[in-house]
């Protein structure tokens, strides 16, 4: 049976630190918690961005925290690396590929900036293809750098952590609409977390969750992550 998953969310931070073993982090002080789906150890995915969403310097803010990701790729023990692999007309809906593109996600009520699509083929943790959708109003060069880290944090399994103090991970939130948190790099602590993540994934995959529907609790100034898990239909 398969399975679609929809997590939304938005974020993230600034300075990459590599960290060459486990280092103590507390989770909900300067550590997110890890628990949602990740790509598959070791794979290449390709990352494309929907033509004619974004001007060429956003593509270049979009990127940015792409390479930081990459540079961690074998310290956090995932060695998973994103490939810019170009302009697209719509979403890629295949192996191993990861789409940004524009929509309508903010609102008033939910507060979200971004929002993450994931889909598993195997219906476990281990993600097939993704969909990064920005917010049509969020357009500050920084705002979609962090945005951007803090989303790709979440396809490694990352929890949000709005608490954590500042600077802390790149799964904080910013602090208002177009305002950067300064996080366009993974943290020490969120390095270890994802060494953490993949450690546990060698001795099991979770199953799937079961559908639920998690209500917004409303964090200000803006963002919440709110998992929706959405069964597929049966064809």
């Amino acid at each position: 049976m398969l399975f679609f998953f929809l997590l939304v969310s938005s974020g993230p931070r600034t300075s990459i630190a590599v960290a060459q073993k486990i280092i103590p982090c507390k989770v909900g002080h300067d550590a997110a918690g890890f628990g949602y789906w990740m790509w598959p150890r070791g794979v290449t995915v390709k990352l494309y961005v929907v033509k004619n969403n974004f001007t060429a310097d956003e593509i270049a803010s979009l990127l940015a925290p792409v390479n930081n990701w990459n540079a961690v790729a074998g310290v956090t023990g995932s060695n998973v690396k994103f490939e810019y692999a170009g302009l697209t007309v719509d979403e890629m809906h295949c192996e191993s590929c990861l789409t940004i593109t524009r929509g309508a996600v903010f609102d008033h009520t939910r507060r979200h900036v971004t929002e993450l699509k994931v889909y598993s083929a195997q219906s476990n943790q281990l993600m097939t293809w993704a969909t990064i959708v920005v917010d049509k109003s969020l357009s500050n060069p920084k705002s979609l750098t962090n945005c951007i880290a803090h989303e790709l944090g979440h396809n490694f399994g990352l929890l949000d952590c709005y608490e954590c103090r500042k600077n802390s991970t790149v799964m904080n939130k910013l602090p208002a609409l177009n305002e950067s948190n300064n996080m366009a790099a993974p943290s020490e602590c969120d390095v270890a977390q994802i060494q953490a993540a993949y450690l546990q994934l060698r001795v099991a995959i979770k199953p799937a969750p079961q559908l639920q529907l998690v209500v917004d609790e409303g964090e200000e100034p803006i963002d919440d992550d709110t998992p929706i898990v959405i069964r597929k239909p049966l064809l």
